[in-house]
């Protein structure tokens, strides 16, 4: 219709002479076919003249009758002959040799077959026996414009669901299929490929399964040209929508890793960026095991674009793996995110105490009874799917008669469990405070069971002859004793060498990117040589000491049983059953040596293999996690490193922080740490459109991390982004509630300081930012007390009230409002008057005319909200309220006329007989009805249309 007019303009001559003298450039409203029901001079019928103009020798006189199609169907639809004879035009026009022709009629379709659709009862197969052959042959038409209309015209059906099943498998289905045959032209091709692709997700499962897949995958391969491998790349991930995940992973997944490892650089980067549509239609083990490492292939493209294109789409890959069981997550109704609390989280937030109190016990009965099986004490990760070796067993086992036993695991297992626990710093906050206690409960117990022994002698052999000398015994025991010392010196200095190997460890990773320096690669080389020179002295050391130490043990052993056995032969045959007792204790002693001994070369052995298989530069213990596979992790958490930006993209740091709040939904809250560096990496970037991602996010991360987590984290990130630049600010400002709502309330109180920095902006204009505050201002108030609300919000709120632009103060008159509301609502009423009278102060006896109009509003609003008791308005409103109706600024008594009329005249303590203020309102009603400004007398006389204020109406009288 827009077109129309240029031919009006250009061939008024011809119009004038087929009776368009009245249809000019002016008269939109008319239809284009309206000449069709003018009497001319040739005596035909509307039908009649509608054939001849249809078929005319003038080519605008057959494009007018196919742009008025609609108008003509309405026309002579109530006649099925008529209607039937039309469709008859509309199908021999359809074959105008003349192309705009074809095209004008080819967007007339979609809404002629809407109106086809409300009349079905009359004309049910009228669209698919006329119109769409139309629209099927059209797409082989050999003018470009109109194949493109017709393709346009068919997804628009498809969309509107105006096509039936049968045609779509009957016409439309085959003649694509024709089309993207492999003998077929090659532009037909790649413009049937483009539709079967779009229209694949308006169609049921079961076509698109049988009739479109097997030639998808067939195109996905296409040689010939890679037009179309690009365009199925484009599109694989509605196809694979489309067909469900059965069909994705047996026909479409193959054909996917075919498009990733394309020779065209095109094809790579297409297939990036749908791979996070891909992945959502697969199982885990499909996305874990096989598009992890073909996403991994992506990012180290050779093509910057393919890793650019990679490195975008990384995040959003990341967050398929979200498993809401292991997260926690769930919708709300309302749509918002909230976390449910998992088991897992259960367990991670008992991890320390539980573990304490298990080993405690466990101390407890290794003192207190003899018990024969072994006491396991499990460290349970907060992760699920930890493997065994991830979450190692701590075997403590119980002495039986032996002393020394105890005295030697207690000494060895600390040591030996650091080594296993060093495989999982998760747990390893958790378990090692554990093993201290179990190790200091086991040494007292074996000095308690020490301080006893002799009771239990006399008791047992009370009457036997006199005892044998146990001198020896003792000093064995003290040996020991020390040797246990040692033995827990020995495991410190393991770890101080362990630390030092970390430190070593971390300057290699930081140095790994940059590699083409020949310079660092000497560094490298230096400290790789460092890092095994401390690693293999640290072995040697304790291999060495322990060696020592187990001949020492051992000679002193076989010293002492030689004297044992030689000072019990001196004794009588009556104690001949507590010389067993020590030959007994003698030989288990050696034998728990010998033990001690192979345990310790185990350890040894243990630390060479792990030397061996651990290259120098290994990842960060704190960045392990199993929700995601590690090398996705570590190529997300390297996209704040600064080379990223010179060889990637220069906003990929940007790219990091908008996709973070969804990489940390996936891990959840107990891998928090693995993200931690990274958030604040980039809440620290010189980007302010980083900063600015991160702060329009941040109460969505705090959902995610919970209130502890975000109290120790965030909220230092969160007091950063308030001192940040406008552009920062606004972020956080505009979920300034959300963040504030999941703090606890004596660290949500600090914020009352802060929230007046908000009311100053870098540039003055940027009234909406004053405007958002009000508006945040409005909701937060519910988190603070009556007193902290009237001590610190009520100054902003009359600041904002007193802003040059009106729709600040507009939105702050509401915020006035919603603050009295707060003090009534909490019983604060000597707050609330207060206020009144500052109110009252203030707006009422202000030398502006705006501020006495905005007190007009105020009082209306606090009627119409019922935020305040009635008696208590009368009494402290209402006497002002009504004394503007002597204000010389008609703008004043308008807004009063309003308030008045439509809000307090409509309520029910107003309308009340016998009230003693309802004669004052009407009186001031009364003058205002007479006042000699129109506007006042009309809005004081009009009765209410709507019990709500028109908004926009204040606003039109500034």
């Amino acid at each position: 219709m827009a077109g129309i007019p240029l031919y009006f303009v250009d061939l008024q001559d011809d119009l004038d002479d087929f009776g368009f003298e009245d249809y000019g450039p002016d008269c939109d409203s008319m239809r284009i076919t309206a000449f069709l029901d003018i009497p001319g001079q040739d005596n035909l019928t509307p039908l009649a003249r509608l054939e001849k103009y249809a078929f005319s020798e003038n080519i605008f006189n057959r494009q007018i009758i196919a742009r008025g199609l609609l108008d003509v169907f309405r026309d002579f639809s109530n006649n099925e002959e008529d209607f039937l004879t039309v469709m008859e035009i509309v199908v021999r026009l359809s074959e105008d040799a003349e192309p705009t022709v074809r095209t004008e009629l080819m967007e007339q379709i979609p809404p002629i077959a809407i109106f086809l659709q409300e009349s079905r009862p009359n004309f049910p197969t009228a669209f698919s026996d006329y119109l769409m052959p139309i629209v099927v042959r059209y797409l082989t038409d050999p003018n470009n414009q109109v194949r493109k209309a017709s393709q346009e015209a068919l997804l628009i059906l498809l969309e509107q669901e105006l096509l039936a099943q049968n045609d779509i498998e009957n016409k439309v289905c085959p003649i694509l299929l024709d089309l993207s045959a492999p003998d077929s032209d090659d532009e037909y091709k790649v413009e049937a490929v483009n539709i079967i692709c779009k229209m694949a997700s308006m169609l049921s499962k079961t076509i698109v399964e049988r009739m479109l897949l097997p030639r998808f995958c067939e195109l996905c391969g296409d040689g010939k040209l890679f037009q179309v491998r690009k365009v199925c790349a484009a599109s694989f991930g509605d196809i694979c929508n489309a067909v469900g995940q059965e069909s994705t992973e047996r026909f479409l997944i193959p054909k996917f890793f075919e498009l990733c490892s394309d020779s065209v650089w095109g094809m790579r980067k297409a297939c990036a960026e749908c791979f996070m549509a891909v992945s959502y239609t697969t199982s885990p083990e499909v996305r874990r095991s096989k598009l992890s490492p073909l996403f991994i292939n992506l990012i180290s493209d050779p093509c910057r674009w393919v890793r650019q294109a990679a490195f975008q789409s990384l995040g959003p890959f990341i967050s398929t793996f979200a498993n809401p069981s292991s997260a926690g997550l769930y919708i709300r109704e309302d749509g918002t995110l909230s976390i449910r609390p998992s088991a897992q989280d259960v367990t991670s937030s008992s991890c320390q105490a539980g573990n304490n109190a298990n080993i405690t016990s466990a101390s407890t009965n290794i003192v207190s009874s003899s018990l024969e099986q072994p006491i396991e004490i499990k460290s349970e990760s907060s992760t699920e799917g930890t493997s065994a070796e991830a979450n190692p067993l701590i075997r403590v086992e119980s002495p039986r008669t032996d002393l020394l036993k105890g005295s030697s695991n207690s000494c060895g297992g600390p040591g030996e469990a650091l080594t296993r626990l060093s495989q999982n710093d998760n747990t390893t906050a958790c378990v090692i405070e554990g093993i201290k206690d179990c190790h200091v409960s086991n040494c007292q117990g074996v000095n308690s069971r020490f301080q006893s022994a002799e009771d239990i002698f006399n008791t047992f052999l009370y009457w036997r002859p006199p005892l044998p000398d146990i001198s020896q015994d003792l000093e064995l025991l003290q040996s020991k004793t020390e040797k246990h010392e040692e033995g827990c010196s020995v495991s410190k200095a393991m770890c101080n060498n362990c630390v030092a190997s970390s430190e070593i460890k971390k300057v290699l990773e930081s140095l790994q990117e940059h590699m083409d320096d020949p310079d660092v690669q000497a560094q490298v080389q230096v400290l790789s040589a460092a890092l095994r020179a401390a690693q293999l002295e640290s072995i040697n050391d304790y291999e060495t000491k322990r060696t020592e130490e187990s001949n020492g043990k051992l000679q002193n052993e076989l010293s002492t049983f030689e004297a044992s056995h030689a000072t019990v032969e001196k004794n009588t045959l009556s104690s001949s059953s507590f010389q067993d007792d020590v030959s007994d204790q003698s030989t288990t002693i050696i034998l728990k040596s010998t033990e001690s001994e192979e345990q310790h070369n185990g350890t040894i052995e243990f630390l060479k293999k792990e030397q061996h298989n651990n290259p120098p530069i290994e990842v960060d213990k704190s960045k392990l996690q199993d929700i995601i596979p590690q090398p996705l992790l570590d190529q997300y958490l390297s996209m704040t490193d600064p080379a990223r930006a010179q060889t990637v993209d220069t906003e990929i740091a940007k790219h990091c922080a908008y996709s973070l709040p969804g990489v940390a939904l996936t891990l959840g809250r107990q891998n928090w740490h693995c993200l931690k560096d990274t958030y604040e990496t980039l809440a620290a970037d010189v980007q302010w459109k980083v900063r600015r991602t991160l702060a329009f996010s941040i109460h969505e991360l705090a959902v995610i991390l919970g209130d502890q987590l975000t109290a120790a984290d965030l909220v230092p990130i969160f007091n950063g982004f308030l001192k940040d630049l406008d552009e920062v600010r606004i972020g956080v400002l505009k979920h300034l509630y959300d963040f504030l709502k999941l703090l606890h309330a004596d660290k949500r109180r600090e914020y009352l300081y802060q929230l007046q920095e908000f009311v100053v902006t870098d540039n003055s204009r940027n009234w909406r930012f004053r405007y958002e505050l009000a508006e945040q201002l409005i909701l937060i108030l519910e988190l603070y007390s009556p007193n902290d609300v009237y001590d610190y919000l009520r100054h902003i709120a009359l600041t904002l009230c007193s802003d040059k632009v009106s729709e600040v103060r507009w939105i702050s008159f509401k915020l006035v409002v919603a603050i009295l509301q707060k003090f009534y609502a909490n019983n604060a009423n000597a707050l609330g008057l207060n206020f009144i009278n500052e109110l009252v102060a203030r707006f009422r006896h202000c030398s502006k005319w705006i501020g006495r109009q905005a007190f007009a509003f105020i009082c209306q609003a606090v009627v119409e909200e019922e935020c305040m008791p009635v008696d208590h308005f009368v009494e402290h409103l209402l006497p002002s309220l009504l004394s503007l109706a002597s204000d010389p600024v008609p703008n004043v008594r308008v807004l009063l006329a309003k308030a008045l009329r439509q809000t307090l005249l409509e309520k029910a303590y107003f309308k009340s007989v016998g009230n003693p203020h309802l004669e004052a309102v009407e009186e001031t009603v009364l003058a205002l009805q007479s006042d000699r400004d129109q506007d006042v007398s009309f809005f004081a006389t009009v009765k209410p249309k709507l019990n709500n204020m028109d908004m926009t109406s204040l606003e039109k009288q500034n």
